[in-house]
Formats: C-alpha cells, sequence, structure tokens
C-alpha cells in the first residue's frame, strides 16, 4: 500500500512518514561508497520516501547526497542543519556569517539552489535569544536559499524554540525510551502548528537488544544511555501484546502518536532500508495495549531522564 503522509505543520509539504537520515551514512562511509549510498537512496524514493535529512557537520553526508541524489531534487523535501564550525572545535559556532557560510557551501554540495529547511543545529537558549542565527537563517529564506526555518534540539532549548513563533518545524528525539516530548512539547508544537520531524524513533534498537549497539565508533557513548533505560523499563516484565520484533515494535510506537509527521531512520546498509521499507508498506501491528504499556513503564521510571540529543 502507499506510504501514509502528512502535512508537515505551516510548511504544507506532504511528506511520508518515513524519511531518510544522512548522519549514519556520512560518518562511517567514505565516498569509495557512493555506489552504496546510491542504492540506499533510490530504493527509498522509489518505494514513496520523500523526506532526506542532513547536517553540514555530518561528515561526508552533505557531498554524497550531491553526487547521488541531485539528479532526483524535484522528488523529495530536502532538509539540512547549520550552526556549527567545520572543522568541529578549530573556530566560533553560532554566528551569522558561519551560518550563512555554511548555508551555501551545503547547497554547492548538494548541488542545488535551494533547500526546504535549513534547521538551526541544537543551539542553546542563550544562542537563540541573541537573534543574529534566527536572522541569518530568515535572509537566507528571503534570499530564495531555503523555503522554510526550523529548529532542531530538545528539552528547554527547543521549548523556546517552539514557543517563540519564529520557526516553522522542529526536530527533536522521540521514541520508546525517550519519550519526554509527549509531555514538554508536542502540544506547543501542534498549538505553533509547526511540522514535527522525529530523529532517532527507533532508539537505535536497544530494546530487547543483547548488547549497546554502538553505531558510532567516534561517539561510542552515544547509545549508553538509551541502552540502560531499556534494561530498566523491561526489567518490570514483557509487554503487553509484544510484537517480537524491536523495530517493528520501535517504529510502531513512534507512528502511533499523531503530532508526529515524519521519522527519520538513518542507514548505511541497503538491506536495512529494504527491511524499513517493507516494513512500513503494511500496518506495524503495535496495539494501542502495548503503547500504553510504554507509555505507563516511562512515567513510573523516567524521573530526570531528558530526552538524549
Amino acid at each position: 500500500m502507499p506510504m501514509e503522509t502528512k502535512r508537515l505543520g505551516k510548511t504544507n509539504l506532504e511528506v511520508g512518514r518515513l524519511g531518510i537520515g544522512l548522519s549514519e551514512a556520512g560518518f562511517n562511509l567514505e565516498m569509495s561508497d557512493v555506489d552504496q549510498v546510491r542504492a540506499i537512496i533510490n530504493q527509498a524514493l522509489d518505494s514513496g520516501v520523500n523526506f532526506l535529512d542532513t547536517a553540514a557537520c555530518y561528515g561526508i553526508s552533505e557531498e554524497l547526497l550531491g553526487v547521488v541524489a541531485s539528479d532526483r531534487r524535484d522528488e523529495y523535501v530536502l532538509a539540512t542543519k547549520a550552526g556549527h564550525f567545520l572543522p568541529r572545535g578549530d573556530g566560533e559556532d553560532w554566528t551569522y556569517d558561519l551560518v550563512i557560510s555554511s548555508i551555501d557551501r551545503s547547497l554547492e554540495l548538494m548541488k542545488t539552489d535551494h533547500v526546504d529547511i535549513v534547521q538551526l543545529h541544537s543551539c542553546v537558549i542563550e544562542v537563540l535569544e541573541r537573534g543574529d542565527v534566527i536572522r541569518a537563517l530568515q535572509d537566507a529564506k528571503a534570499a530564495g536559499k531555503t523555503r522554510f526555518i526550523g529548529y532542531s534540539g530538545d528539552n528547554e532549548n527547543a521549548k523556546w524554540a517552539v514557543t517563540s513563533g519564529l520557526f516553522d518545524t522542529l526536530q527533536t528525539s522521540f521514541n520508546l525510551v525517550d519519550q519526554s516530548a509527549r509531555t514538554n512539547l508536542f502540544a506547543d508544537v501542534e498549538a505553533n502548528d509547526m511540522g514535527l520531524i522525529v530523529k532517532r524513533p527507533i532508539g537505535n534498537a536497544v530494546w530487547g537488544a543483547d548488547a549497546d549497539p554502538r553505531p558510532y565508533e567516534h561517539i561510542p557513548e552515544y547509545t549508553m544511555e538509551y541502552t540502560r533505560r531499556a534494561g530498566v523499563m523491561g526489567e518490570a516484565g514483557l509487554l503487553e501484546d509484544d510484537p517480537n520484533d524491536r523495530i517493528r515494535l520501535a517504529l510502531g510506537f513512534t507512528f502511533a502518536h499523531p503530532e508526529v509527521d515524519v521519522t527519520i531512520v538513518g542507514t548505511q546498509r541497503p538491506h536495512h532500508m529494504k527491511s524499513n521499507l517493507e516494513m512500513v508498506s503494511e500496518p506495524l501491528g503495535v496495539t494501542e495495549a502495548t503503547v500504553s504499556d510504554l507509555h505507563a513503564r516511562w512515567d513510573k521510571f523516567a524521573v530526570g531522564w531528558e530526552q538524549r540529543g
């Protein structure tokens, strides 16, 4: 069946609920793997995926995307992020000039004259209140370099961005072991008619995993907290109506929340992409009882468990 689509808030863009995140490919692959990335992107686009998300600081992701998908640019909504000086740590983040130059670099690498969404990449409230990086996005929009502007981040910083009314979209973490957005952000996102892009929707598949999956060599601690949380929540016993498939469980839980417009799932392997596409082509089979059980476990155990970026 066709992929379910949602209106991405006030942008009025229609997006499939499964999108593609390019961080894993950008960090873990090389330019010599271009055919592998092309296979991933092409099978996604051929199957109805129309949302691609990347960032200036995701390794070679933008360059890979420019090589493999610029010839299909009119088939997808393209979102990137700006704000970090590259190479990381070699200069000042969060300046007006940096954001403008980052957007220009992204356009050149991805071989396009515009992106659909540029998102500020996880900056803190103090930076947001200063205003110059927001003005940089607004100026890029006025110049036709981006159609919409968004914020990517979590916790109190995301709360500021959402309630400011300045942004069209929010990208934030949400999954079965990271549910804070459900109570802290979703209502405000809906009230402001923002598009909601969920990152880490599978929670790195930690639920029921035998060990920490550790998907990124350069940040081995990335999944440590998620793995710990899954262990704590799992100690409460078997889930109600457990589908016995941890990927299906995680995606089904995230999709069960109507506030979520698009979820971005990253992969560097074509067979994983094929599996995900086949999974979302039919009902995921995660019941209301399962979702309610996971909500209850979160509400019971998640004391001080903030969103993870």
